[in-house]
């Protein structure tokens, strides 16, 4: 499977060009086991991608991976990493980012999702302005 169409790889480094909190273009998924990884930005090299990645251990981060080593993992029965077809981000990276610390893993719940959106924004609002 192509891991990004021309279309997604544009968004991402338009979004790698500019600062910004932004969200996520692209979800990929180990098909037979843990990892999980939700991109927003790939940097004009074409490799490395930025976003939050949770590999099963409980505690996601945000942080840089390789285009390219995602694209070359073997797994079992001549699978290999996917991309999700249907991901469709509707949250700033960082409020993926808030709901899976809390839930020890990337979630797609909009439940979760605006909870976190929510206590963000009470955050942001309790913070004296600059």
């Amino acid at each position: 499977m192509l891991l990004l169409t021309q279309d997604q790889r544009a968004r991402l480094i338009a979004n790698g060009q500019s600062r910004g909190d932004h969200v996520p273009v692209v979800k990929f998924f180990n098909p037979v086991g843990s990892g999980t990884w939700l991109f927003s930005e790939l940097d004009e090299d074409g490799d490395t991608l930025f976003g939050l990645c949770d590999l099963g251990f409980g505690c996601p981060e945000m942080g840089s991976a390789s285009l390219s080593e995602i694209a070359a993992v073997k797994l079992p029965f001549g699978l290999a990493i996917e991309r999700d077809l249907h991901f469709e981000g509707s949250f700033p990276l960082t409020i993926y980012a808030d709901a899976a610390r809390l839930c020890g893993g990337i979630t797609e719940d909009a439940a979760r999702l605006e909870a976190a959106a929510a206590a963000r924004t009470k955050e942001d609002s309790a913070l004296p302005p600059p």
